[in-house]
């Protein structure tokens, strides 16, 4: 694909980054030895579909060494960002899911497509507020809350085992001014359940008191229940895109020859039929791609791990749950 690019020279890699412009630039630098390397090129290639109007770059780190030691490649995976040829972020290791999510907010804070008019940002905010049955809106990250305030309704959601996706304002002002505004609340964080706001941090201790946080947020906890019950239902569990008699994806496809070899019994769920698991998975299993293999309701990885599985003779064992 046009926006998927491997740079083989320091002049290629500097033409692509004048090219972007002030679009949002994600460059792999990765070594062929390294087996997690693999894995983030899988992911660079599913968003790279997704993504349209950013590039991707795949830099193999060892080749090209006067780039690497620009940009202080210290280790790969390493996924730098970049915006008007300058760093703007970067990942160091095989975070396959933050990648996914910094480069959903790195890329819409450059898209083409954005706008001051105050329709195409109450779209935005009401794409990100629905991006999750339970989406917090705080500064900082789960992680690495940046206020108080914040901090605590964190410990309060995880206490109650609430599932929830985060976004940090702190990262993006047009966010962080539009949404006091969309929903009339004027401060963070701001807790959405299924796209309606519930409140803020005093809202939320309300309701943990009371016994109603759980109820206030029923999707996100039985949906954690769910699939957990999916991925038990059978000893080797592979979620694909179709099923067992009709492969709809290439990489769905190969990983069905490989366990069909294998000879082990197993079962599949088409996550194409359910958009709820589709996209619930890949929180539940910090893995953002498909397909995913779980044996014993313990996750396996997708067919890049398969194949290596297969290669070193371990697949057997795995499958039967011996190692």
């Amino acid at each position: 694909m046009a926006n998927l690019v491997e740079a083989t020279s320091q002049q290629q890699f500097e033409d692509i980054l004048s090219k972007a412009g002030k679009r949002l630039t994600v460059v792999h630098f990765y070594a062929p030895w390294a087996p997690q390397c693999g894995q983030m090129n899988e992911v660079m290639t599913v968003l790279a579909k997704e993504h349209a109007h950013t590039t991707f770059v795949k830099l193999e780190a060892e080749t090209l060494p006067e780039v690497s030691e620009k940009y202080e490649i210290s280790s790969v995976p390493t996924v730098v960002f970049f915006k008007a040829g300058e760093k703007v972020d970067r990942l160091d290791g095989a975070h396959a899911a933050e990648l996914t999510k910094m480069v959903q907010r790195l890329a819409v804070a450059g898209s083409p497509n954005e706008s001051s008019g105050g329709e195409d940002l109450n779209q935005r905010l009401k794409k990100l507020i629905n991006a999750a049955p339970c989406m917090l809106f705080m500064k900082g990250a789960p992680q690495e809350p940046r206020c108080g305030f914040s901090r605590q309704i964190v410990a309060l959601l995880k206490e109650h085992s609430i599932q929830f996706s985060s976004f940090d304002i702190l990262s993006d002002e047009e966010v962080r001014q539009g949404l006091k505004t969309y929903s009339n609340w004027p401060t963070y964080p701001q807790l959405y359940v299924n796209g309606e706001l519930v409140g803020g941090l005093d809202i939320v201790k309300e309701l943990a008191e009371s016994g109603e946080l759980e109820n206030a947020c029923p999707k996100a906890v039985n949906l954690d229940h769910r699939l957990k019950t999916i991925i038990n239902q059978s000893p080797v569990m592979l979620f694909m895109k179709g099923n067992k008699e009709a492969a709809k994806c290439g990489f769905s496809r190969q990983i069905l020859e490989i366990l069909n070899a294998s000879g082990v019994d197993y079962d599949t769920f088409d996550i194409l039929q359910d958009e709820e698991v589709r996209q619930g998975l890949k929180t539940y299993s910090n893995w953002p791609t498909y397909p995913q293999l779980y044996v014993k309701g313990e996750l396996i990885g997708g067919l890049d791990i398969v194949k290596e599985l297969k290669e070193s003779g371990e697949l057997a064992a795995v499958l039967k749950g011996e190692s």
